[in-house]
């Protein structure tokens, strides 16, 4: 079947750190935290309910996979994993991870306060350690 996919114009500035078997994956663009937003890569989803069959089933493996290459590269003291789409209707699922020191521990992220950019050579840093994660976990699981 062919892939039908537009990525909505608010993820556009994110930067991309790689298209899973479902999920595009991106970096949020807010260094108070290591966060990924994961795009199912088919048109007309708005809820995470929206998703059946194997794409839940890649969704949840997909949401798993996010949180333990973040796990693996923080040490997090929590993960956080919201599908909230108020802004921006396509689904999208956040995974988030939360340190105790951070801004807005331990509360929600949203609206404590404003996103801090990433410096280039922060971002560029934070993409190959993302990536390099990710492929010592694929390699580690076979």
């Amino acid at each position: 079947m062919a892939e039908t996919f537009d990525l909505h114009s608010d993820f556009a500035k994110l930067d991309l750190v790689e298209d899973w078997d479902l999920c595009r994956v991106l970096l949020m663009e807010d260094s108070y935290y290591p966060w990924l937003v994961l795009v199912p890569r088919r048109d007309g989803l708005r809820d995470f309910h929206d998703l059946e069959g194997a794409d839940l089933q890649g969704a949840t493996a997909e949401i798993v996979k996010a949180s333990k290459v973040l796990v693996n590269c923080f040490r997090p003291d929590k993960m956080n994993v919201a599908a909230l789409g108020n802004q921006t209707p396509q689904l999208h699922i956040h995974v988030i991870a939360r340190f105790q020191t951070d801004p807005a521990w331990p509360g929600p992220i949203w609206g404590k306060i404003p996103a801090r950019p990433y410096d280039p050579v922060e971002r560029e840093d934070l993409l190959v350690r993302l990536r390099g994660a990710i492929v010592e976990m694929e390699n580690a699981e076979g």
